[in-house]
């Protein structure tokens, strides 16, 4: 909300003295936040000229120039060029002189032009910044604006004007209004305030001649349309009156360009006030006024030049030759108001704020009008604003009031009012308020005050609050507290940290998957969290070993029409964004994200094709319909690395990521998940034949790991090999239970042997290292592979596998004997599983 403080004086006592800042400041302290300071970008000296005589020059590029004689206030008038006609001899006009800077910034200066030397510039209003219009030179007599040559224009045009810029927060929509904002700089600071709606109610009340209907039978969520509906009459007014040269700089500071007198007084007012009004041509009009909701394919056209198709929702201002208007948003082109109107009919309202707020949306129409109504204006307001647009519109549009004409919807006026416990507040904010501060706070705000036995027998204690009718937002004891609150100054309210209560924090699935992706990152690995939308060929790629076609969930609303299926894998995802960094030169990736993937089960149909209401809580079936429409998600982790592990540099020839480091990864994800996870060999549409692998924890299947195919890997237009694993991060951690226990450690020395295995070259090495620990028992203490040969000295078919293992005891040190012992013991379960031999 912009406000000029030339107007906001009218209304409260701000010293003389006092800054935009000051301003901002005090605005700040009772909750408002601040935007920006507004001023007419420009500089003196620029004054009131008198054109004493001027000759028409006609030009050699068609162009007829005028060299006038411009009394400034000087002693010599002086010469100025200018290229407009529509000013006569006699005439006061806007001189800027040499020196001044106009909006742009247009610095001013003498300068040779046409064959003369001009000594300054006369001024349009487009070049003042006082509006849009360019055709001509602005004549202060069509401003109704005599003063003498030399007079400082800046202040006789209102360009000295500045404004404050406030944001005002949606509940409370009686800010957007220089009444509102007076009334909190009061507040803020003890101005005295004087209200411009303080009028004699007889003074307000319109006649009944003008016949005013609503029908609205059927109230869209229990809420009727209109609750208040008041017309005037103006009759004889002059459209072609120029807007008085303060009303435009308001306006203009305030962000609302000049229309003309008629349509600039109701701006004016709705600035003023917080209450849109809106003028209708009256002669245009056919019959009386109807408010009501549109029927099903009725259309208007609205003063933007478009005609839009309504929804039965849409609260409609009619005549009998129908709508003439969306309520609360914008008027009809048919009846607005023009050069030929005479007379006026003039509406104030009371609309309903959610019908207001959805008529906006629905069609992107929202303006200053919708944007007061849908936060609820007061309801006292239409009778106020109505008069004083007829009262503006007589004084600067001449024309009268119709007595006989002007009618009005009166509904009743009623605020529940509040129960406030005796320690509510002081509970609530932690300040130890007095009752009178509290009552004090409340009084202030225009609340109505009283002990609540008082009011409600049966209440012993505390107060009985009436809040004030341009305070909507006032509804509990919360928000009246939050007032007292912010009366009183947020300063008195400590800062005190609240201790937690205990038990609260991560849950265990939850810190599984933080010690995961920290313990990936901790690697080495950059986390790059993508979009869950694919396509159904690369959910059947990567989402299924096979390759097949798989169920996919498909969006009704897609934000990218050529990816509209809910991902089955975290892998698609990598690949767009590797190939994003190898587009930038980024060639050495090793990339992870965790997040969810879709899974949807055969046979089973998605989705809902109804939403519940908003503003009603679903019940307990209603929310089991809403999760059994939605498939089921398991949060995945994948890698992806693809290009040099360790960078070429002097001394070390570059070592390129290959399925080792993929595996290094989900080593890294079992660490820290505290699981062990086997690898079997297994197969994957996607993956190279033989370097793929089945992930299992125990005997479940967890995830897989392997190399891109090559075609796969250049469809994604990634060069070089690219290598993957993929897991369900969920699964593993459920499989690792809710603790974590970290192994103890022992303080004897260790016996370390290795054993060279021939076995079938089908058998996997898992298979094998499984048997000898199985074998080996407790003493093992560990065991890994370093060798796999085939070869001469191996038979054909048969493929030697070399063991490290590592023995230990927790209460002695272990001798050769007893581990080279337990070590033919897990060779003789090889023996006997797989035929394995002890090589040579």
């Amino acid at each position: 909300m912009r406000v000029p403080l030339s107007w906001l004086r009218e209304y409260v006592e701000v010293p003389a003295q006092a800054t935009p800042e000051d301003i901002l400041a005090a605005l700040v302290r009772v909750g408002f936040e601040e935007e920006d300071v507004h001023r007419f970008e420009l500089s003196g000296p620029i004054v009131v000229g008198q054109v004493l005589e001027f000759v028409d020059e006609p030009q050699s590029n068609g162009k007829t120039i005028r060299w006038c004689q411009v009394d400034v206030g000087e002693s010599e008038p002086r010469g100025i060029v200018c290229g407009a006609h529509n000013f006569f001899v006699g005439d006061k006009v806007v001189v800027t002189l040499p020196g001044a800077v106009l909006p742009g910034p247009f610095p001013i200066a003498a300068r040779k032009t046409y064959g003369h030397v001009s000594d300054g510039m006369i001024a349009s209003a487009r070049e003042l910044g006082l509006g849009e219009e360019h055709n001509g030179i602005l004549r202060l007599v069509e401003l109704g604006i005599d003063a003498p040559a030399g007079t400082d224009a800046i202040a006789l045009l209102g360009l000295d004007d500045v404004a404050v810029d406030v944001n005002v927060t949606p509940d409370r929509g009686y800010a957007l209004s220089i009444r509102g904002i007076a009334r909190e700089y009061s507040h803020s600071t003890g101005a005295a305030f004087r209200d411009p709606a303080d009028h004699a109610p007889h003074d307000l009340m319109p006649g009944t001649g003008f016949p005013i209907a609503v029908q609205d039978d059927a109230p869209i969520r229990g809420r009727v349309g209109a609750t208040e509906f008041v017309a005037r009459v103006v009759r004889g007014v002059d459209p072609t009156k120029p807007t008085p040269a303060w009303m435009v700089a308001r306006l203009t500071l305030a962000g609302i360009r000049s229309l003309g007198i008629l349509i600039d007084i109701t701006n004016y007012v709705m600035l003023e006030l917080g209450q849109p009004t809106h003028g209708y041509d009256l002669d245009k009009l056919q019959g009386g006024i109807t408010v009501r909701r549109a029927t099903p394919g009725e259309k208007i056209e609205t003063l933007d030049g478009k005609l839009r198709t309504l929804d039965v929702e849409d609260l409609l201002i009619t005549d009998e030759s129908g709508p003439i208007g969306l309520a609360g948003v914008m008027g009809g082109g048919p009846t607005e108001m023009s050069e030929t109107t005479r007379n006026v009919l003039v509406e104030a309202a009371a609309f309903d704020t959610v019908s207001i707020a959805r008529t906006a949306r629905r069609h992107k129409l929202p303006s200053e009008a919708s944007r007061r109504f849908e936060r609820g204006v007061d309801p006292l307001m239409p009778f106020v604003a109505s008069r004083r647009v007829a009262d503006l519109m007589v004084e600067y549009a001449g024309g009268t009031i119709d007595p006989d004409y002007g009618g009005a919807l009166f509904a009743e006026i009623f605020v529940a009012g509040i129960h406030l416990p005796p320690t509510f507040v002081q509970d609530l904010i932690g300040v130890d308020y007095t009752a009178g501060e509290i009552e004090a706070a409340l009084r202030l705000i225009g609340c109505e005050v009283e002990a609540a036995s008082s009011a409600v027998p049966e209440l012993v204690e505390g107060w009985h609050v009436i809040p004030p009718t341009w305070r909507p937002d006032l509804t509990d004891k919360w928000t009246l507290a939050e007032e007292v609150g912010r009366i009183e100054g947020y300063d008195r309210i400590p800062s005190i940290l609240p201790t937690p209560p205990s038990g609260r924090g991560l849950t265990p699935l939850q810190q599984g998957r933080r010690r995961v992706a920290n313990a990936l990152a901790a690697a080495g690995l950059v986390e790059t969290p993508s979009f869950p939308f694919t396509t159904q060929e690369q959910n059947d790629l990567h989402g299924s070993a096979s390759g097949e076609s798989v169920p996919s969930v498909k969006l009704a609303n897609a934000l990218d029409g050529q990816a509209p299926y809910l991902r089955r894998s975290l892998v698609p995802g990598l690949l767009q964004v590797a190939h994003r960094n190898e587009s930038r030169g980024l060639t050495d990736l090793a990339l992870f994200e965790t997040g969810l993937v879709f899974l949807p089960e055969p046979g089973v149909a998605y989705g809902t094709s109804s939403v519940p209401p908003l503003a009603v809580r679903p019940d307990a079936a209603t929310l089991a319909h809403l999760d059994a429409s939605i498939p089921p998600q398991h949060r995945h982790v994948a890698v992806l690395l693809t290009g040099n592990r360790v960078a070429k540099q002097p001394g070390q020839q570059a070592v390129a990521a290959g399925l080792s480091d993929a595996l290094d990864a989900v080593r890294t994800v079992a660490a820290a998940a505290g699981v062990h996870i086997d690898v079997e060999q297994g197969q994957r549409a996607a993956l190279h034949p033989g370097r793929a692998g089945v992930l299992r924890v125990g005997g479940t299947e967890v995830g897989y790991v392997g190399e891109l195919l090559p075609a796969v890997a250049e469809a994604a237009d990634l060069p070089g090999r690219v290598v993957v694993a993929e897991l369900d991060l969920d699964l593993v951690l459920s499989l690792a239970g809710e603790r974590v226990v970290a192994a103890s450690l022992s303080g004897f020395p260790a016996a370390t042997q290795d054993v060279s295995l021939v076995v079938p070259a089908d058998v996997p090495a898992a298979a094998v290292a499984a048997a000898l620990t199985e074998g080996a028992g407790a003493l093992l203490e560990s065991l890994h592979i370093v060798d796999d040969y085939r070869g001469s000295g191996v038979p054909e078919g048969s493929k030697s596998l070399t063991f490290a293992l590592r023995f230990r005891a927790a209460d002695r040190t272990l001798t050769a004997a007893e581990a080279t012992d337990a070590k033919l013991s897990g060779v003789a379960v090889t023996e006997e599983r797989f035929g394995a031999k002890l090589r040579d």
